[in-house]
């Protein structure tokens, strides 16, 4: 017999069936939800990767020209984003192989390498595009500079370039700086350093190598 102070325990028994499958829907949905917020972030990150490219170790988006000479191979980055029109024309040169086969016609130590307009031997090459405006930017003919050739200061060039081995800002202003080399500036120095003979000393300065240094080619490899 039970005693009068003893009270009936009460069973405790099983959650509902209701409760549990209430329970199981909404963890369901709360998965599924997380699911969807994954996804999108991981939509809207991709887009901005493809949309911004310096996310993708490419600084502004610019072309990479990659060139292949007697003495090696050097990058030069094209700034198309603050020299469009001499970019656009001297990457169309380098697609069409204007300047495949062609020499450094002038060099000199300390100063500058030049190309874009002699073959090996001695025939002129002129582009078939003319000349093009000159352009202007804030890009200092810094150490490795790319820059256009022309006949006089302020002047739009064609084809011909030079490369500076050394900083040369005195050019600053006058003549259009559109790109710098970013690998194998040891190539630029070696062709530079290489004898001349003197045929534009003391003034521009610099003469033809004694033996020819040719492009072998020129590939943009990024845009």
């Amino acid at each position: 017999m039970m005693s009068p102070t003893e009270k009936p325990r009460k069973r405790v028994g099983n959650p509902p069936q209701k409760l549990q499958k209430s329970s199981r829907k909404w963890m369901y949905i709360a998965l599924v939800l997380i699911v969807i917020a994954i996804a999108v972030v991981a939509v809207v990150v991709s887009q901005n990767l493809l949309s911004n490219p310096q996310d993708n170790n490419d600084p502004a988006g610019n072309p990479v020209a990659l060139f292949d000479t007697d003495y090696g191979t050097f990058k030069v980055e094209l700034f198309q984003d603050k020299m469009p029109e001499t970019v656009d024309n001297f990457v169309t040169l380098v697609n069409d192989g204007f300047y495949n086969g062609l020499i450094f016609h002038r060099i000199k130590d300390d100063f500058m390498i030049q190309a874009g307009r002699e073959t090996p031997d001695g025939n002129p090459k002129t582009s078939p595009y003319g000349n093009i405006q000159f352009e202007t930017s804030d890009i200092s003919h810094v150490d490795g500079a790319i820059s256009m050739a022309s006949t006089a200061a302020k002047v739009g060039g064609s084809a011909e370039f030079f490369i500076c081995d050394g900083a040369q800002t005195f050019l600053d202003g006058d003549y259009a700086s559109f790109g710098v080399v970013i690998e194998g500036m040891d190539v630029v120095r070696a062709i530079a350093a290489s004898p001349n003979d003197g045929s534009l000393e003391p003034n521009p300065g610099g003469g033809k190598p004694l033996t020819d240094i040719v492009i072998n080619n020129i590939i943009i490899l990024s845009s």
